[in-house]
């Protein structure tokens, strides 16, 4: 019986182990639970973060699902203090099994399992927790979390099979997500200590370790105590595995946790509206004019256009990987080297922010105390604003929420007079207040918006691009999407069609008002100023003082269906610009992108640049997927395109322009134009140097939304300073290689026109409004 006893004992010992291979041999081989193919083990890592880099190297966003903030970096760019205070805490036999530690996996039964004891210390290596984190779904139940166990020991052998132990570190930390945001050590890196991984001190090192355990748990940002006593029992083991003395263990217990936080955020850092549009453009779909509202027509032809003329809109659509699948921006681990430099990019910003938000920022708010309806302009009746407040309720996200869920309009119109508490935007700072949703509709859009764009000529590259002041609260972007009336800004295209036929620069026209007939209709364009009325003045006169009469007369002498293709020609791609004799004063819309582009012509002998934001994108291997190179049209002649280069610089010597020289005393040759639309609406001013063209809008988040004076309405006093800070800073900067004695390139001696204008005087902004009435002429 004792026999037989014994004989069944020894049979469930064997059928144990027996069932114990073959479950494991299932496993390996897949028939049981998951098991990733060898190409997968081999790239477990496949959803990484695409990156974006400024054309100076610098790392300026990724682009990610949700929090997969991730940016994979090799073994040798983390700190040694990293990996010795990861391996002393979680894995001290790291570099001597092939996996699975045996010791602590025995240990953690016993004393776990057996003994009920919660602290004997996990069993897992960090190979076995990195199998879990690539492979393991969150267990519902701790049964199911027990039958995950097994497939991860494989996975974790699999693993030490296919990579060396600095691998599997580097994997480890690259996939382990630190919370906010930062997920993989590079993140986390920056965003806790504003640093590079291979910077990391000991202390913080350590800090990073500790959260390896429970990052909700030892959150130091919330939890700044307990976070700092996970930090000392990581230093604890590293003195214990012999990475520190006793001596730097003492020291650095006792130092607090030095953060250098800051949330890592699609929406913060560096070009935020550049990489969300870049983003959008990239990932494009063909165009289908079912999915483009009637309202928006000019989107759907604008779209057209940079599907066929332009490789990079749609390029992970227009382009597919060796399996056939098209390229993912949130999977694939993409490099994408920008034609934005960081610097240039920075000095936009600052400028941006130094004239818009800190001077004209505080003066419109000023004004606005005067005013019953503020923000919107005196000129409108209380009807008026309450209709535009109307429309903005009706687009605003509580709304459609309040609507999808069924609430009537009585009730959604009470929710929004209804006082709530709500955290605002102000320019030094979040504030928490109440305020109901409808005033806080009327306070957001009494913050002025501005769109900023620099380009080379020679080349096209985008070198700066900002689409706001704040993308986290105001993320409509104004250098590209949004579009505006351009107002005088137009004028050199009218003068470049009459250049075209042959006119000069020293030509003569008549400075006196004139009545024409516009569809039947008498149309007499205003002018703001009345100096050297009834005189015959010269084109590079009417230019610089920014003339409506003297470009009245060129319209009446030209074909405005010409014009129309010839504005076409720039890149203006709206469809909806119509042959108009009011056309000459500019009261069409176009983006700050398109104005800046089309004005690369002047400089180039006649030939537009279409603007580059891309160089090249590499695989996560470094393999090259695409160039990009510069993109030219001719638009005009080369001596119609010096003629303007003459007229233009009269703006900036001698007329509407002048305060670049009076007042920002910027040296060296510049040609430009401002542009004011009517009532100071939109503000503008496109600006070009030999080396560079940019330019600036200004203006509200609606046209009725506007200084209610010349003093800071006008384009010369909104838009021309953000372009004269910005190249103040980027002459300043040596290190870019711009400089203020570099010409045009023009024939020596060039000038088409040599006297000097007849009055002496610098223009009055005044003469840059439109000085016409949209509703009567524009239809």
């Amino acid at each position: 019986m004792r026999r037989k006893f014994i004989h069944t004992l020894w049979a469930l010992l064997v059928l144990g182990v027996l069932t114990v291979i073959l479950l494991f041999v299932a496993i390996w081989n897949g028939w049981i639970g998951y098991m990733p193919a060898v190409d997968d083990l081999q790239n477990p890592i496949s959803r990484s973060a695409t990156q974006i880099y400024s054309y100076d190297g610098k790392l300026i966003g990724t682009w990610s699902y949700n929090k997969e903030n991730r940016v994979c970096i090799d073994y040798n760019d983390i700190s040694e203090h990293m990996v010795h205070a990861l391996v002393a805490t979680e894995d001290e036999r790291f570099y001597s099994h092939s996996g699975i530690d045996f010791i602590a996996l025995g240990r953690a039964i016993i004393k776990r399992g057996i003994l009920g004891r919660s602290s004997a210390g996990g069993g897992s290596t960090i190979t076995q927790q990195l199998a879990k984190q690539l492979y393991s779904e969150t267990a519902p139940s701790s049964l199911q979390r027990m039958m995950q166990k097994p497939i991860e020991w494989v996975i974790a052998v699999k693993l030490e099979r296919n990579y060396t132990k600095e691998e599997i570190i580097a994997l480890y930390l690259n996939y382990f997500d630190f919370l906010h945001n930062a997920v993989g050590i590079k993140t986390a890196a920056n965003t806790y200590f504003s640093k590079e991984p291979s910077e990391l001190t000991i202390p913080e090192a350590a800090m990073l370790t500790g959260l390896c355990k429970n990052p909700s748990l030892f959150n130091p940002v919330r939890f700044p105590e307990r976070s700092l006593k996970r930090r000392n029992v990581v230093l604890q083991q590293m003195l214990k595995a012999g990475y520190i003395t006793e001596a730097e263990y003492a020291d650095y217990s006792q130092q607090p946790i030095a953060l250098r936080f800051h949330r890592t955020d699609h929406k913060e850092g560096l070009a935020p509206y550049f990489r969300e549009y870049l983003r959008q453009y990239v990932t494009a779909e063909i165009p289908s004019r079912s999915k483009y509202p009637a309202w928006n027509y000019r989107q759907y032809v604008s779209d057209s256009i940079a599907w066929e003329e332009d490789p990079l809109y749609g390029w992970c659509q227009k382009n597919r990987k060796k399996d056939g699948s098209h390229y993912n921006i949130y999977e694939d681990g993409l490099k994408f080297y920008t034609t934005i430099d960081s610097r240039m990019q920075r000095y936009a910003e600052e400028a941006l922010q130094q004239h818009v938000a800190q001077y004209l920022q505080p003066a419109f708010t000023k004004e606005n105390r005067m005013k019953a309806n503020a923000p919107f302009t005196s000129d409108l009746t209380p009807k008026q604003v309450s209709e535009i407040m109307n429309r903005a309720i009706q687009q605003s996200e509580r709304y459609n929420v309040m609507r999808s869920a069924g609430y009537s309009r009585e009730e959604i119109d009470k929710s929004f007079r209804t006082k709530t508490p709500m955290t605002i935007f102000t320019y030094n700072g979040e504030i928490d207040t109440m305020m109901t949703p409808l005033d806080s509709i009327r306070y957001y859009k009494s913050f002025l918006r501005a769109g900023f764009v620099s380009m080379e000529p020679s080349t096209g590259f985008v070198k700066a691009y900002v689409g706001g002041l704040n993308y986290h609260h105001f993320m409509y972007d104004m250098a590209s999407v949004g579009r505006r009336q351009v107002g005088s800004t137009i004028k050199p295209y009218l003068y470049s069609l009459a250049m075209e036929n042959g006119m000069s620069p020293c030509d003569l026209a008549p400075n006196v008002q004139t009545t024409y007939t516009v569809a039947g209709k008498p149309w007499t364009p205003r002018n703001a100023s009345r100096r050297r009325y009834g005189e015959m003045v010269t084109l590079k006169w009417g230019l610089a003082q920014s003339n409506n009469w003297i470009s009245a007369y060129l319209m009446s002498r030209l074909n405005p269906h010409q014009f129309v293709d010839l504005l076409h020609s720039y890149g203006i791609s709206n469809p909806e610009i119509h042959p108009s004799m009011s056309l000459c004063l500019g009261p069409c819309d176009i983006s700050v992108a398109e104005m800046v582009s089309a004005y690369t012509t002047f400089v180039n002998h006649g030939i537009r640049t279409s603007p580059i934001f891309v160089t090249r994108i590499e695989d996560n291997e470094g393999n090259v997927l695409a160039e990009f190179a510069p993109r030219m049209n001719e638009v005009i002649s080369a001596e119609a395109a010096d003629k303007m280069i003459t007229l233009l610089r009269g703006v900036i010597d001698g007329g509407t322009g002048g305060r670049i020289r009076s007042r920002y005393n910027i040296e060296g040759q510049i040609a430009g134009k401002t542009g004011t639309t009517n009532n100071n609406s939109d503000a503008w001013f496109i600006g070009c140097t030999p080396q560079l063209v940019s330019g600036c809008w200004v203006g509200g988040e609606d046209r009725d939304i506007h200084f209610d004076n010349m003093t800071y309405g006008q384009g010369a006093a909104m838009a021309l300073p953000v372009w004269a800070i910005y190249m103040q800073k980027i002459y300043k900067d040596k290190e870019l290689g711009f400089s203020t004695v570099v010409p045009f390139d023009l024939p020596e001696d060039y000038d088409p026109c040599s006297g000097h204008f007849a009055s002496g005087e610098e223009a009055s902004e005044e003469d840059d409004m439109i000085g016409i009435n949209l509703e009567e002429v524009y239809e």
